[in-house]
């Protein structure tokens, strides 16, 4: 019996920048892998907001895109069990989701460098107060982070909590 997609769920701050630029990455890369993917951010504006300018430039050099509806959202605690894999940016957003998460859910909260051996147990830096080359090279690293990741699915070493 074949195992159902699972969802993906990928954290930053404000959800304007990194975890908007992951969406995208994991929707182009990895959307046949994950039934789900989707972003939020653990201090988003809760009126929600598009994404920063210059993350949906970098998209767009490096040929990905986001939904023009696109907004930006708040973690909300009660839906972290709506997602198999929660992927957060920082250890600090780690930390403060699985203060949020049911006791149940907390296995799943996992920093995005766990699939970067070269970065394990850093952050993925924030661009936000940085030059354009900043972005550039954050999605270098989601890049790289989704290939591990289907990397793990096609050899079912990737499993969910």
């Amino acid at each position: 019996m074949q195992q159902a997609k699972p969802a993906v769920l990928v954290v930053c701050t404000a959800n304007i920048c990194r975890s908007p630029m992951a969406e995208a990455i994991f929707k182009s890369t990895l959307g046949h892998v994950f039934k789900t993917v989707a972003s939020a951010g653990v201090h988003a504006d809760p009126r929600g907001g598009p994404v920063d300018a210059r993350a949906a430039a970098a998209l767009a050099r490096h040929k990905y895109s986001l939904d023009r509806k696109w907004r930006s959202r708040r973690v909300d605690p009660d839906q972290l069990g709506q997602y198999d894999l929660v992927l957060a940016m920082e250890a600090e957003h780690v930390e403060a989701l699985r203060k949020k998460a049911a006791p149940e859910h907390q296995a799943r909260i996992l920093m995005l460098t766990d699939f970067l051996p070269e970065m394990a147990g850093q952050d993925i830096p924030d661009p936000y107060f940085g030059p354009a080359a900043g972005f550039d090279a954050v999605i270098g690293m989601i890049e790289r982070a989704a290939q591990r990741l289907l990397a793990e699915s096609r050899e079912g070493r990737l499993k969910f909590a």
